[in-house]
């Protein structure tokens, strides 16, 4: 089904704030296979808001809607819709009953404008909510569709888990199964080329690439008139994905690399500790990130300096004297220094230079990583050709992790 997104509220114009609604509802309508074709942003306008509605049904059947449910003058959205589709508004005294509750749970007095939320139009399949007040509803006329969400982020979320997406399955005229793979180590041109002979030309299943910072995503879905059809089918396209690409896939079910690195660790019962030096923690940080790191983590070591580097974990200042700090010589010290002073299995370190400066001679995103893993020690080199100190520190962490994930799987 052809499909836009109409995000209604005058501060998307004005930049106050981000459209992440779209994004999410995108990515759950592509996901059931629904074509997205068109986002619109409009304003918290009358005339301008049935403008775009109406451009939006030229073109597509079905048109989600996020914002202008609230109990404001300014919230129309429920009142234009209703009338751009010929329908009247009653009175839902379950939303009634809900705003009172709500107010009560909270210690606040309703106040009468209030009201305004709980009259939704003749013939729509509410959406009650929840996680706010404004109820969302689905309406349809003549084979087109319009749902209503509110416009925080929350409870459009939450509407859209305990309702529209159950509403929608309705609509699926086949059963759509998709897996998200994660990779690191080749770029998505390179990838795409690698993956050619299965794209070009694809039909069913379908596999589409998406770069994200340092890494590449791969989505490989299918639509058969069954669920196990379609799920059979994926799984085969991706055995063929890990015959050509597998020593750069991480994960199979759209994990970040950190949670992956974190589950092995704690799987095989092993403990890790950093020696960062341009990163400054963000390894450490990652790792942190993921619930039960402190399973894995319990010291780590920010060497900025080259003093940091000896008085730290260990690395003989004539060491850095001879190879300079950025060497792999000295990114393998760091590595083997952790390791020793915090008692953990694997130890893991840094030296590079993040931008936009770097020593005569050498050049930004240039960087060593270190590792020591039982009797496995050494240095890998990264080169990003890139002059960005955050995307090259991003970088970094995530080659730093792969450096692990390769280690221990």
């Amino acid at each position: 089904m052809r499909t836009s997104i109409l995000a209604v509220g005058t501060e998307l114009l004005f930049g106050q704030t981000v459209n992440t609604n779209a994004a999410f509802l995108s990515d759950k309508l592509n996901h059931m296979g629904f074509d997205v074709m068109y986002h619109f942003v409009v304003g918290d306008n009358p005339d301008r808001l049935r403008e775009k509605l109406a451009e939006a049904f030229s073109d597509t059947d079905l048109v989600l809607l996020t914002g202008g449910l609230g109990p404001t003058q300014d919230d129309l959205t429920k009142e234009i819709v209703a009338d751009f589709m010929g329908a009247e508004l009653y009175r839902d005294e379950k939303v009634i009953e809900d705003l009172k509750a709500f107010f009560e749970r909270h210690g606040r007095q309703m106040s009468e404008n209030n009201i305004k939320q709980a009259y939704l139009p003749v013939g729509c399949t509410p959406l009650y909510n929840a996680s706010g007040t404004a109820p969302g509803f689905a309406l349809e006329k003549d084979g087109k569709i319009a749902i209503c969400f509110p416009g925080p982020p929350r409870e459009m979320k939450w509407l859209w888990e305990n309702g529209a997406k159950q509403y929608l399955e309705g609509f699926m005229e086949k059963k759509m199964f998709y897996r998200v793979i994660r990779t690191i180590g080749r770029g998505e041109s390179d990838l795409e080329m690698d993956l050619m002979p299965l794209i070009d030309g694809q039909t069913d299943p379908t596999i589409a690439t998406y770069a994200k910072e340092g890494e590449c995503t791969l989505r490989v879905a299918s639509q058969r008139d069954t669920m196990e059809e379609a799920e059979k089918a994926v799984e085969e396209m991706i055995a063929r994905i890990e015959g050509i690409a597998g020593e750069y896939i991480y994960s199979y079910d759209d994990e970040e690399l950190n949670e992956v690195v974190v589950r092995l660790l704690k799987e095989k019962g092993l403990t890790i500790s950093a020696a960062e030096s341009c990163t400054g923690g963000k390894f450490a940080a990652a790792i942190t990130d993921v619930a039960g790191a402190s399973e894995v983590i319990q010291y780590s070591y920010v060497t900025y300096s080259c003093q940091a580097k000896t008085d730290m974990v260990g690395v003989p200042a004539e060491m850095i004297e001879e190879f300079s700090v950025v060497s792999p010589e000295v990114a393998e010290a760091m590595a083997a220094g952790a390791r020793a002073a915090s008692g953990a299995d694997i130890g893991i370190a840094i030296t590079g230079y993040a931008g936009p400066e770097a020593d005569p001679g050498r050049e930004a995103g240039e960087a060593y990583i270190g590792y020591a893993y039982g009797d496995k020690t050494g240095a890998v080199e990264v080169r990003t050709s890139r002059n960005f100190r955050k995307w090259n520190r991003n970088y970094f962490v995530l080659r730093m992790l792969r450096t692990v994930y390769k280690l221990i799987k």
